[in-house]
C-alpha cells in the first residue's frame, strides 16, 4: 500500500539513542534480563508474537522511536517482523498498536523501554490533541518545559507536533530542543525577567526586544508585571504600534488585576478570567488595535480553555503548561503466540488488527 508523507516514520537515526546501553538492558527492569539470560543458558530460542496494547481513548505517540528502538538496539533484527500503527493515529481501549514477531531472546531485553516510550510520548499527543480541540483551532503554545526534565523536552515536542498534524491546529513550542525532530524552533514572548532586567518597565522592555527581535519573529508582550493589564497592554501598543503581533496575560491565580478591583462580587476575580480578558480586549478596540492578538496563560487546562471557547471569551490563542504532561496512558506486552501455539496469559490473546503496517 502507498503511503502519503504523512504517513512516513521517521529515520531511527533521528532519536540518537544510547543504543549501546539499551542492547545490554541497561535501562530495562531485571526480570526481562534475568528471563533472557535463562533462556539462553538453557539454548531456548522461542518463536513468540509480542502483542502491544493500552486501555484509553488514545493518540498514538511514540511508535516510530519504539520501532527505533527496535530496529537499533535488537539482536538479528533482520529476522524480527514488526507491524505497527503510525503516531497520531486514533487507539481503542485494548487494541493492539504492534506486533513484533520473532525469537524472544533477540528483543526481551527492549520491553520496557519501548513501553515506557510509548505511555510517555501518547500521554503527551493524547492531551495536546485534547487541547486543540478545546480551543476550537486556536493555535496553542506548548510550555511545560519548566515542569519537567530536560531530556524529555526532545520526544515530547514532537508528540505535541504530532497532535498538531492530527487537528490541523497550530502548535508552537518553546525551545529549539523540543522543535528539532522536525526542524523547527522554539518560540516565546517578552518574559517577566526582561521586564525585571529593566526595572520593572514593560514598555522599555518591550522596546529593547522589538529593536533586538528578527523581522519575521511575531512580538509578543507580557503585561501582568505590574498587575495591570489593561493600562499596560495599551501603553506597550501604543509604544510598538505595528511591530507588536499580541499581548499576553499571564495573572497569577492568587491576585485580582487592578482593572477588577472596583467589580468584585459577583465572578471569580483571580487569575486570567473572562472579565479581564474582556476588558483588555475591549481598551485595546476602543484605542485602534484592533488587530493586536490575546494569548492567555496561567493554570489553563482543556476545562478552562473549552469553558471559555463556549462562553465566547474573546482569547486568540492559548499558553498551556504542566497540565499537558499529568496523566497516565500505560502499554502492555504480552506473549500471546510461542512456536506456533496460543500462549497468551489467562485472559489475553491474540487480537489482529488490520491497520497494522508491515516495517521496513
Amino acid at each position: 500500500m502507498s503511503r502519503t508523507a504523512r504517513r512516513q516514520r521517521l529515520d531511527p537515526e533521528v532519536f540518537d539513542l544510547p543504543v549501546e546501553k539499551m542492547r545490554a538492558g541497561y535501562y530495562t527492569d531485571a526480570y526481562f534480563n534475568h528471563s533472557r539470560s535463562v533462556l539462553l543458558e538453557d539454548g531456548r530460542h522461542p518463536q513468540v508474537v509480542m502483542q502491544v496494547f493500552q486501555k484509553n481513548h488514545a493518540y498514538l505517540g511514540g511508535m516510530d522511536e519504539a520501532i527505533a528502538i527496535l530496529e537499533l538496539c535488537a539482536l538479528e533484527r533482520d529476522r524480527l517482523e514488526i507491524r505497527a500503527l503510525h503516531d497520531g493515529d486514533r487507539i481503542e481501549p485494548w487494541e493492539t498498536v504492534m506486533t513484533i514477531e520473532g525469537d524472544y531472546t533477540a528483543f526481551a531485553h527492549l520491553e520496557t523501554v519501548y513501553l515506557g516510550t510509548l505511555a510517555r510520548r501518547t500521554l503527551i499527543t493524547t492531551n495536546v490533541v485534547r487541547v486543540l480541540e478545546a480551543a476550537n483551532g486556536k493555535p496553542i503554545i506548548f510550555m511545560p518545559a519548566r515542569h519537567d526534565h530536560h531530556r524529555v523536552q526532545t520526544g515530547d515536542g514532537y508528540a505535541a507536533y504530532v497532535a498538531g498534524q492530527v487537528t490541523g491546529a497550530e502548535i508552537g513550542v518553546t525551545t529549539d530542543e523540543q522543535a528539532s525532530w522536525w526542524g523547527g524552533r522554539g518560540i516565546g514572548t517578552v518574559p517577566h525577567a526582561l521586564i525585571a532586567s529593566y526595572g520593572g518597565d514593560t514598555v522599555l522592555a518591550a522596546r529593547k526586544f522589538a529593536a533586538w527581535a528578527p523581522p519575521d519573529m511575531s512580538v509578543t508582550v507580557l503585561v501582568d508585571f505590574e498587575n495591570d493589564s489593561v493600562r499596560t497592554a495599551l501603553a506597550v501598543a501604543d509604544a510598538l504600534g505595528e511591530r507588536l503581533w499580541g499581548v499576553r496575560l499571564d495573572t497569577s491565580e492568587a491576585l485580582v488585576d487592578r482593572s477588577l478591583w472596583q467589580e468584585l462580587g459577583d465572578f471569580k476575580p483571580t487569575g486570567v478570567n473572562e472579565r479581564l480578558v474582556r476588558k483588555v480586549r475591549g481598551a485595546l478596540d476602543a484605542a485602534g488595535h484592533e488587530r493586536l492578538r490575546i494569548v492567555a496563560s496561567g493554570g489553563f487546562t482543556v476545562e478552562k480553555i473549552r469553558d471559555f471557547e463556549a462562553r465566547g471569551v474573546p482569547v486568540d490563542a492559548y499558553g498551556v503548561g504542566s497540565s499537558l504532561i499529568r496523566g497516565s496512558n500505560d502499554f502492555t506486552a504480552d506473549v500471546v503466540v510461542t512456536d506456533g501455539q496460543p500462549s497468551g496469559k489467562f485472559g489475553r490473546h491474540l487480537r489482529d488488527n488490520p491497520r497494522l503496517e508491515l516495517v521496513g
